[in-house]
């Protein structure tokens, strides 16, 4: 009962005590701890954590989030940051280091034990946004010339230090990746066969410098808890987890998601209340006042058909109907083809078969939409002033053609923008939303007065 008030009021917490506190950090999971003191004032964090057993203090900090742990870490001696870092997984503990001022990180980095100097160094060292930055060193190992026996006992001793058992890789005399052996085959197996006997020999596996996007897909694909790291000598150098795998599918979807609406700068996963208004505002400026400026174009085609629009005034009422209908079929094509590209379901070799499939639902589409604008103007329209002598169901049929082809281009520009890109070698994501709006309304307002023109005329 008292934990449950502590959950419902966590300011409650800085007036508990020790074994209250105690007893509350071990009845939930650690991120739901770091959840809930998340939002206490960072002076009281740290405090209130250091009541709970070392693991599971770092633990639950390594849940914090990335710049609260930074100005926490920044109040500390150095001795307690480093005692702190020691108990945190290897990929966090690296995560968070890099993170820290560099003024900070001298004073750190001689504070920590050399297998944890060495440790951070070498998993820094790799450029970011690849295998080799997601990846941690805490991982089993096995000879392949031990028991299965002997292999559940070295794995009693690891798992404390491990961020997973569950594989356990064999390795050679210069620790280049011979296979792997699961926990369920180890106890499953006979306790004096030998892991060379026993060991997966057919590897999954990444190199470090692979694109940290394409360990995550793979992970996902073949539904691993953990795909093995090897460096330029076929060496095991450490290991991505299935969970960090779903925080980079994660970042990347926010990345993605926010290119695509044509925002530039960081792409951070959670960042926007963090973001300030002026970073904001830099973030967003650049696509939208290019293609406001682009967008003129538009205002021209208008103004160039400015007699039309006075002697039939009816065509402007679907002039927003074009223009959204326009711009939500190139949408959808867009994103399908964007997402395709990213799950490498196809290439930008495969433009004619993608723009063949997308002609044939475009053509299905621009029918039925034609129908009802048809149906929309030819028995809703009557009220509109028109000269004499123009029947209505010479501009139904018009506008409702018009509609048509802007559907069937919107849909085909929307597919070409991210295949053109993805040849360009730039981001399809990057490219097709933010242009494609704008390049559909200037294509549709031609077509739609082009149509008109021909097929209605002017006095």
């Amino acid at each position: 009962m008292k934990n449950e008030k502590l959950y419902a009021n966590p300011k409650l917490l800085t007036s508990a005590d020790s074994a209250t506190l105690r007893d509350f950090y071990e009845s939930r999971h650690p991120a739901i701890i770091s959840e809930l003191i998340s939002g206490l004032a960072e002076e009281d964090i740290w405090p209130l954590i250091q009541h709970a057993d070392k693991p599971l203090r770092a633990e639950i900090f390594s849940h914090l989030d990335e710049d609260l742990q930074v100005k926490i870490v920044g109040s500390l001696k150095s001795k307690d940051v480093a005692s702190l870092m020691t108990d945190m997984p290897p990929d966090k503990r690296t995560d968070l280091f890099k993170e820290l001022p560099e003024t900070l990180q001298e004073l750190v980095l001689p504070a920590l034990a050399q297998a944890e100097r060495e440790d951070i160094r070498t998993l820094s060292a790799h450029e970011e946004g690849t295998a080799g930055a997601v990846m941690t060193s805490a991982y089993a190992t096995l000879s392949p010339e031990l028991t299965t026996a002997q292999a559940i006992e070295r794995l009693r001793e690891v798992a404390p230090d491990s961020e997973t058992i569950y594989y356990a890789y064999v390795l050679g005399d210069q620790r280049q990746l011979l296979g792997f052996v699961s926990l369920k085959k180890l106890i499953l197996a006979h306790r004096a066969a030998r892991i060379d006997e026993i060991m997966h020999k057919r590897v999954l596996f990444a190199r470090v410098e692979d694109d940290q996007e394409e360990v995550a897909r793979k992970i996902q694909k073949y539904d691993l808890l953990a795909l093995p790291v090897i460096n330029a000598q076929n060496a095991l150098v450490g290991i991505v987890t299935h969970d960090d795998a779903f925080d980079i599918i994660t970042q990347e979807h926010t990345e993605d998601m926010e290119k695509f609406m044509g925002i530039v700068g960081s792409h951070e996963d959670a960042a926007y209340i963090k973001t300030s208004v002026w970073g904001h505002f830099k973030n967003r400026y650049p696509w939208v006042v290019a293609l406001a400026i682009l967008g003129l174009v538009s205002g021209f085609i208008v103004q160039h058909f400015e007699g039309l629009l006075l002697q039939f005034a009816i065509l402007a009422m679907f002039m927003p109907m074009l223009a959204d209908t326009g711009g939500n079929t190139g949408s959808q094509s867009a994103t399908l083809v964007v997402r395709a590209l990213a799950l490498k379901e196809i290439t930008s070799k495969d433009v004619m078969r993608i723009l063949g499939k997308e002609f044939q639902v475009a053509l299905l589409l621009a029918l039925l939409l034609g129908v009802i604008a048809f149906g929309r103007v030819f028995f809703f329209g009557g009220g509109s002033s028109m000269p004499d002598g123009f029947s209505l169901l010479r501009i139904a049929s018009a506008i409702s053609l018009a509609l048509g082809l802007q559907v069937i281009t919107s849909t085909l520009i929307g597919a070409l923008l991210p295949l053109g890109a993805s040849k360009l070698k730039l981001d399809p994501a990057v490219v097709a939303s933010p242009a494609l709006t704008t390049i559909v309304d200037i294509t549709g307002l031609m077509i739609y007065f082009t149509i008109a023109k021909i097929m209605i005329g002017g006095l």
